[in-house]
């Protein structure tokens, strides 16, 4: 087994836990500029997820409005019992930050941004609670490559059962390896599209890989759980404001089927000559363009 360390907060920040349908969840918050819109940022899923992978988001507004740092299900300081992770419980989980942010700020609709495969659950959550949005951004989303398919059963994902059991089988020994220090870093690599990773984010995903539980849910995401198959289907659903960009360079950088957007009145999409994390890149050109986002909206 095995042995744990220890686990630093991801962002200078306020740390609180909410307990409901999705289980224990972890999220920060820093409520300065109360009278503002809040903000909330959901990040990614893989092997070594956290709130460090929207820490320069959180940092930037932080003076500006009430912006909030949602743990998912399976990672952080939130629960990582052996459970079924699916894109309805991630999905719950964003509604339960949503019901914390209204008892802190009032019932009124907030901003929320998201990375990669978390843009799914926070598109699928949108679609079900529109009325709790006021828009959604999306950094680096999952579901735009070809091949994801235009139309699906509802609730269909990408599951393999068999390749699931196998590495429940096999336990932690996998992960163990997967999430060395020389895995972790070649992974960002192949995120950054360069060497030029951030170091402060692999320090991070070291210790957060290494805690009790941190395999459950990064077994579901590499099994294929926690990919929606009907995700175009709920792009597609959103009638709020869509805020979308992504970089170009490392590998994940098929947006085919973003074209199928560009056109749409609501979405606003661009791109970056960066890797699949521009935030962590050029902070000043992703907030601006979202600034510019944002300042259009009522």
């Amino acid at each position: 087994m095995t042995q744990s360390v220890t686990l630093p907060l991801a962002l200078r920040a306020e740390r609180g836990e909410v307990d409901g349908n999705a289980g224990r969840l972890s999220f920060y918050c820093c409520r300065a500029a109360t009278d503002a819109i809040p903000l909330l940022l959901v990040h990614s899923v893989n092997a070594a997820a956290s709130a460090y992978e929207v820490l320069p988001l959180f940092d930037h507004y932080r003076t500006k409005r009430p912006v909030y740092a949602l743990d998912l299900p399976g990672f952080g300081f939130s629960e990582r019992t052996a459970r079924r992770y699916t894109p309805q419980l991630m999905t719950k989980a964003v509604h339960a930050m949503l019901t914390e942010t209204a008892i802190a700020h009032g019932e009124r609709p907030i901003d929320v941004i998201a990375i990669s495969l978390g843009c799914e659950f926070v598109a699928r959550a949108a679609s079900v609670a529109p009325e709790a949005f006021r828009s959604v951004g999306f950094i680096s989303p999952t579901g735009f490559d070809r091949s994801t398919p235009e139309e699906a059963p509802v609730g269909a994902t990408r599951a393999m059962p068999i390749f699931h059991k196998a590495l429940s089988l096999i336990g932690r020994s996998f992960f163990d390896v997967l999430t060395s220090k020389a895995s972790i870093r070649y992974f960002l690599r192949k995120t950054w599209g360069s060497n030029a990773i951030d170091e402060g984010l692999a320090d991070y995903d070291y210790l957060t890989a290494h805690q009790p539980g941190a395999h459950y849910a990064p077994y579901a995401f590499v099994s294929g759980y926690l990919f929606s198959k009907d995700i175009q289907t709920i792009y597609r659903s959103l009638k709020l404001p869509v805020w979308m960009v992504h970089g170009i360079r490392g590998d994940f950088t098929d947006y085919s089927k973003a074209t199928l957007f560009e056109r749409r009145p609501n979405w606003t999409i661009k791109s970056f000559p960066t890797g699949a994390l521009p935030h962590f890149e050029i902070l000043d050109q992703v907030v601006q363009s979202y600034d510019e986002f944002s300042g259009r909206l009522p």
